[in-house]
């Protein structure tokens, strides 16, 4: 029903396409899967017409098709879950899910709320999600605002005689596994009304749902597999071009921290309604790993370190120096760094390029009586890119087009080319691929080894023992139990999760 056939798209000084074929039949969940940068991105806003291809054709039902907007595509039935999600926050759930398409409600120049209402039920009901129409989307769970874009794009079957084609951008990536569970099991009962685009990182599940997964690499598809042919380590193999270190987390290259040297120092500190009581000491050199469910306070002590949150009892020092005044800035300047969670909402800003974002937290650096000394930016900005492997065409490119595991080298680098020796990390390998995973891991290790103090909150419990020297188990805003992350003496998955829950 849908045919991409040699699909080629340039950049400057980037061939991102190269002679893309894929096709999707009714009914059908199609997997993609490939590296940071291996073209997935670009290929989904080809389908989705953001992009307009260079070269080769689209087809829906044989016939050639050209979108100049993504508008054109819905209208063919092309609709998208954007992994950023693209709702608006203080707008209510009908009002987003029915954003641009208001006419159908409008009444003598007013629009009727009830019918709006009645019909966002209807598509809430597709969803099977049982919400008020009228509630602020800002005040929804991210899963329930995952099936309310859900939602949204099943409103083109109203508007289209056709079949819908959805794609799926990382629709997982911060979804507990019950979520996912939910997530996937409505995907499957709506084959009978559309097909699918699967892009995840997370290859699991890309066989779990996936009838057939096309694997990108260089902008290439090199293979087509069907689901019950698949082996993850085949695919991953196939996507880095390369077998996978068996040893994936670098514990062969972790050093003994310094116990010496005390960097941040939590004595007793308090923050109602997010953690109590809590006491450790972060070491130069040490990867000390925060583990708990979501809600067990270990975000709010990262944020408590940078400075975004205030204690409200107990003592917290940093190089020896008791904090009383928190904040942000205050922090920077005691060269610590925050790697946040949301990489394109904190960790970078869009609209400024890949040098710009590179400097940003130590402009005073680079000022000479206000004036900003470009070159010497550029030069810290070319050697740091060389240096971590950042795959950009140019240090002037705009760092919001970079690959999310570019982007995430991007913050690294922002931190470290500041000289910050205590770096905060959350969840620093979100929704990047196992290629990328690996760049961080060695990264990691390479700043541990320099002595940079690192607290850690891992995307998952194998990557919180295989990175770690300690590792300290949170519940309910206390900390239950703390383990050594020596090699060879490593905890189990069960011993974290047996004091997690």
């Amino acid at each position: 029903m849908y045919e991409l056939r040699a699909v080629d798209k340039h950049f400057p000084g980037v061939h991102a396409l190269q002679a893309v074929d894929l096709e999707v039949r009714r009914g059908e969940i199609v997997g993609l899967v490939g590296e940071n940068g291996a073209g997935k991105s670009t290929l989904m806003k080809v389908i989705y017409g953001a992009y307009q291809p260079d070269g080769g054709e689209i087809a829906i039902d044989g016939k050639t098709v050209r979108f100049q907007n993504p508008r054109q595509a819905m209208h063919h039935g092309i609709g998208m879950v954007f992994q950023e999600q693209s709702l608006i926050p203080n707008l209510t759930v009908m009002e987003n899910i029915y954003l641009g398409f208001e006419d159908r409600f409008v009444q003598f120049g007013v629009i009727s709320w009830r019918s709006m209402a009645a019909a966002a039920r209807e598509q809430l009901a597709k969803v099977k999600l049982d919400i008020d129409p009228a509630a602020i989307t800002s005040d929804l769970s991210f899963a329930q605002r995952q099936l309310v874009e859900l939602a949204k794009v099943l409103t083109l079957e109203e508007r289209i005689d056709g079949d819908l084609v959805i794609l799926l951008d990382e629709p997982t990536s911060v979804l507990a596994e019950d979520e996912v569970k939910l997530l996937f099991r409505i995907v499957r009962d709506l084959t009978k009304r559309a097909s699918f685009i699967f892009v995840s990182h997370r290859i699991d599940e890309v066989l779990d749902l996936s009838d057939r997964i096309y694997v990108m690499k260089d902008g290439r598809i090199v293979d087509v597999v069907q689901r019950d042919d698949a082996e993850v380590s085949v695919i991953q193999r196939k996507m880095v071009g390369r077998e996978i270190d068996k040893e994936y987390y670098r514990e062969q290259k972790q050093k003994p921290y310094n116990p010496a040297h005390v960097l941040v120092s939590f004595d007793d500190v308090s923050l109602p309604g997010a953690y109590h009581h809590i006491s450790f000491d972060l070491h130069a050199g040490e990867v000390l790993c925060l583990v708990g469910t979501e809600g067990s306070g270990r975000e709010a002590i990262l944020r408590t370190v940078y400075g975004l949150d205030s204690c409200s009892s107990g003592i917290v020092t940093v190089k020896g120096e008791r904090i009383t005044r928190f904040s942000a800035m205050a922090g920077v300047r005691r060269g610590i760094g925050h790697v946040p969670r949301e990489r394109k909402v904190e960790g970078i800003v869009n609209g400024m390029n890949v040098y710009e974002n590179m400097t940003l937290a130590q402009l005073r650096r680079f000022a000479r009586l206000g004036v900003m000394n470009v070159p010497e930016e550029k030069r810290l900005a070319t050697r740091w890119t060389e240096r971590l492997g950042i795959k950009t065409p140019s240090i002037t490119k705009d760092c919001g087009g970079l690959s999310g595991g570019n982007q995430q080298k991007v913050v690294l680098a922002k931190w470290r080319s500041g000289g910050s020796d205590v770096l905060l990390l959350d969840h620093p390998t979100r929704g990047l691929d196992i290629g990328a995973k690996e760049d961080v891991y060695e990264m990691i290790r390479e700043m541990s080894a320099d002595g940079v103090g690192i607290l850690l909150v891992a995307d998952t419990l194998e990557e919180a023992i295989g990175l770690s020297h300690t590792i300290l188990v949170l519940k309910d805003g206390e900390i239950q139990k703390r383990f050594d992350g020596t090699p060879g003496s490593k905890p189990s998955l069960y011993d974290l999760v047996h004091h997690m829950i």
